[in-house]
This record gives C-alpha cells, structure tokens and sequence, in this order.
C-alpha cells in the first residue's frame, strides 16, 4: 500500500512519466458498482472480482493514505499481538471484501469507491467484539461499548457531511461487521 501510494504521488508531482498515474490506477483498481451490476464493461478480465480487493490499496492522496495507515498500523499491531499476524491478515482481506460487498450492495453512485478504510473498520469490529466478551464474562455494564460504537456512527455522518458525501459509509460499516463477526468466530483471543 505504501509503495503504490509513493508511485502515484510522485507521479502526480510529475517525478516520472508524462501523466498522473493515480486516475489509471483507479481505473484499474477502485471499487466500481457500475462494473459490479453489469452496467459498465470491466477493463480487463477478472476485475470485477479483484476489484474487491484492489480497492483498499488505493487511496485518493497522502492525507487520505496517512489517515488509514496510521489507524492500521497502530490497531493491526494491537489485533495482531492478541489473534497473531496471519488471523489478523484474513481479517483485513475478508474486511476489505466485505466492505467492497456493502457499498456494492448500498451505494447509489457511479463513482469509484477507494481506501483501506472497511478494512480498519474490520480491526475496530475485532477490538470491539473481543470488548463486547470480556464485558460480558466479567459482567460489566456495556455503555461504554455502546458508546463507542455510536461514536463512529457519528464520525461517519460527520464526515460524510463534511465531505459533502464523499466517505464510502457503506465500506465503513461491512468492514466493521465483518471484523465483528470474525472477532466472534475466527478471529477471537
């Protein structure tokens, strides 16, 4: 994620090749519902199956890739040390595909959808089912957990107006269900 984020930056600063290589990219890689429903042809065979996964390597800038970065190194270690490194891996891949899923399934736009962020929600549905047990055995009362799921509810309707609708919500929330259901099943510690 690093080195194409690198390669497409350098690219729109005009370090090397004659164009921006970030809209190929996206082309190439993002998330299109287009192609998912059939209304669009997919550009090379296979996409709209590997779309699924492209997607969450691809963001729109350096801030956009700082942003899911930083929250996948710091939680991915947390998660990582608790469930280990391959765990957390299929929970980052099944996240990112299940994120691809839910905004296949809810958006309602032609535009592309990009970025690793159904996959760090999938860590944060790790970490907060794995919350939700240990305050269940231990009988502790479960608004704290409530609340901070209702934090990022509102953090994505606050930036989805700040963004003037530009946040994938819809990966947003099939990545933190798939890293709920994973922190109950596959993925528990």
């Amino acid at each position: 994620m690093t080195a194409i984020e690198l390669i497409l930056t350098l690219s729109s600063f005009g370090f090397f090749g004659t164009q921006n290589l970030r809209w190929s990219a996206f082309v190439l890689g993002a998330f299109w519902q287009p192609v998912l429903w059939g209304t669009a042809q997919p550009v090379y065979p296979g996409q709209s199956a590997l779309m699924f996964v492209t997607h969450a390597f691809l963001h729109g800038g350096i801030a956009h890739f700082a942003m899911n970065g930083v929250v996948l190194l710091s939680l991915g270690k947390f998660v990582s040390s608790n469930i280990g490194a391959a765990r957390t891996l299929l929970v980052l891949f099944v996240s990112a595909v299940a994120g691809g899923a839910c905004f296949g399934l809810l958006a309602s736009t032609a535009a592309p959808m990009i970025g690793a962020s159904g996959a760090v929600f999938g860590l944060i549905g790790v970490w907060q089912a794995a919350d939700y047990r240990k305050r269940r055995r231990s009988g502790l009362p479960m608004q704290p957990l409530v609340m901070a799921i209702l934090g990022l509810v509102a953090a994505n309707i606050a930036l989805f107006v700040i963004f003037s609708g530009g946040l994938a919500w819809e990966a947003h929330l099939g990545g933190w269900l798939a890293g709920w259901l994973a922190g109950q099943s596959f993925a528990r510690h």
